[in-house]
């Protein structure tokens, strides 16, 4: 379907994995290379390394409703566009000191960075 959907219809797309099984079965490996997809997956399996992007991803299905089925694609990028909006400008991060990503952006290079980074034992 986003194949099918999309507005620009580039010669290969990117499209990224964490690497799960429905990603790497054949049946899914062959409509991606004959739409010539390009397939992009994480380097270890690693969880951590997509770790930012799910989290995101999470957030905007499940606190803002983008995980149902939304009735066209009018509506979803609506929606989408208030979803980010609001993570953006009013959704209070913890990783940020209870700062939006916008208050954070604006006072550039004040906030310290954490890390949640697995130390090695």
């Amino acid at each position: 379907m986003s194949h099918n959907n999309c507005k620009y219809h580039h010669q290969s797309i990117i499209y990224h994995s964490d690497r799960g099984m429905q990603y790497c079965c054949p049946a899914y490996t062959g409509f991606t290379k004959e739409k010539g997809f390009v397939m992009s997956t994480t380097q270890q399996s690693d969880p951590y390394e997509n770790a930012i992007a799910e989290r995101i991803n999470g957030i905007l299905k499940y606190e803002f409703g983008l995980r149902k089925t939304i009735a066209s694609i009018t509506i979803a990028r609506a929606m989408i566009k208030e979803a980010v909006a609001i993570y953006n400008n009013e959704r209070l991060h913890w990783s940020l000191d209870l700062k939006t990503p916008q208050m954070v952006h604006t006072a550039y290079n004040q906030q310290k960075y954490k890390s949640y980074k697995r130390k090695a034992a």
